[in-house]
């Protein structure tokens, strides 16, 4: 499987790289096949409403005790009054908290970095056996890279705060409560001595 392939799919899909890969082998390694399933099966269409930001929402801030620490988070959602609310404001507080405290690389599977996914992917095919065959090993890397994706993004991360529940899931939840789209758009995280 062309991981060359997989990539053009993901740029011009927006889609995660494991919903790439398997329409590209569904579609037998026919990029332009592979695309038109995706959209036949929503999946793009699904990625680019997810990207498309809401007309209300706020930016919040957070500031470590040591102040070693900063974090800084867009949440949008569709009304002021919303964006206002004390059920709002506790979420932002949860997601600034779980940021400096996982550090994680994107929101979700779509923002990790090329490049960053490209050096774990190396990582997990050294890690497979090379007598193992050729399905069994597709099988054991997609479960690692799925195991990755929910370590290193936001939404697939298990919450410090709340034990049991993802992010993506305490979103959902405050979504469903207050009765409109409530989407994490980004994050910054500094921290002292990082990058240098």
């Amino acid at each position: 499987m062309s991981v060359e392939k997989i990539k053009e799919i993901r740029m011009r899909s927006g889609v995660g790289m494991d919903a790439c890969r398997k329409a590209l082998e569904e579609s037998g390694g026919d990029v332009e096949q592979a695309l038109e399933l995706l959209k036949k099966r929503g999946i793009i269409k699904a990625a680019e409403r997810a990207g498309r930001l809401a007309t209300e929402g706020k930016v919040f801030s957070y500031n470590h005790s040591d102040g070693k620490i900063v974090a800084v988070v867009e949440i949008n959602c569709e009304t002021d009054f919303a964006a206002k609310s004390v059920d709002f404001k506790q979420f932002a507080d949860l997601v600034l908290f779980q940021i400096v405290a996982t550090s994680p690389l994107a929101v979700r599977e779509q923002q990790v970095p090329l490049e960053a996914w490209e050096a774990q992917e190396a990582v997990f095919r050294a890690q497979i056996p090379v007598d193992v065959p050729e399905d069994r090993k597709q099988k054991i890397f997609s479960g690692k890279y799925m195991k990755w994706c929910s370590e290193v993004c936001l939404l697939g991360q298990d919450s410090v705060v709340v034990p049991g529940k993802t992010i993506e899931q305490i979103q959902v939840e405050l979504s469903a409560k207050l009765g409109e789209k409530v989407n994490i758009r980004r994050f910054i995280r500094w921290e002292i001595g990082e990058g240098l």
